[in-house]
């Protein structure tokens, strides 16, 4: 068995987190670091083991430890890593990268295998299975879907830690023009249409 089919198998056993942070997340995420390692010149392997070890630590986003769960995150992979003969460069790198993915730390990976990382994860946040994702984090945090007096953010704060559809206006509409890879760009502009076309479509509902 190769290192990165030994990493899936670990990395599955310990995953015990919110839906939206699961095997499944992690899954997506690899796949679409597999597709943005084809337009880029990278080390895939190094990519490939970001992905899988990137949410290695995940505390709930009601959980005031969660803006620390990347810098978890990349301390726990560094262990990991050392039983799979990693020269301490590769660990460096991998461990970069998932230190600064996330979009709570607002930092900009050095490394291109940092920026696909942060790219594929962030596509996950985008499109059909993005707004899913929303909607299963708020319900798991039992929140209300939105404000009923300004659904939309018209005149108000936005505060997504009340209201689920104001992380819409928080975070996801912004990805976009936070992608570091061309290829990452284009396949986030596609998916963030599909967050436009839903908020248009529940303004007509509600």
């Amino acid at each position: 068995m190769n290192v990165i089919d030994s990493l899936k198998n670990e990395i599955k056993e310990m995953m015990d987190n919110d839906p939206a942070h699961d095997f499944e997340h992690i899954m997506r995420v690899y796949k679409n670091a597999q597709k943005l390692c084809k337009q880029e010149k990278v080390n895939k392997k190094l990519v490939l083991c970001a992905t899988l070890l990137h949410d290695v630590v995940s505390y709930p986003k009601s959980d005031n430890r969660s803006k620390n769960s990347s810098i978890e995150s990349a301390k726990k992979s560094k262990t990991i890593l050392k039983k799979y003969n990693f020269s301490k460069e590769e660990i460096i790198i991998i461990s970069d990268a998932i230190r600064d993915h996330s979009f709570s730390q607002n930092k900009i990976p050095v490394t291109i295998e940092g920026k696909i990382l942060q790219d594929a994860d962030r596509l996950d946040a985008l499109g059909a299975i993005g707004i899913a994702r929303v909607f299963a984090t708020g319900g798991s945090l039992k929140r209300p879907l939105y404000n009923i007096d300004d659904p939309f953010c018209k005149s108000r704060n936005v505060n997504d830690k009340v209201w689920t559809v104001d992380h819409f206006y928080q975070k996801l509409l912004k990805l976009e023009s936070l992608m570091n890879t061309k290829s990452g760009k284009i396949e986030a502009k596609k998916r963030t249409k599909v967050l436009k076309e839903f908020l248009r479509q529940l303004r007509q509902e509600i």
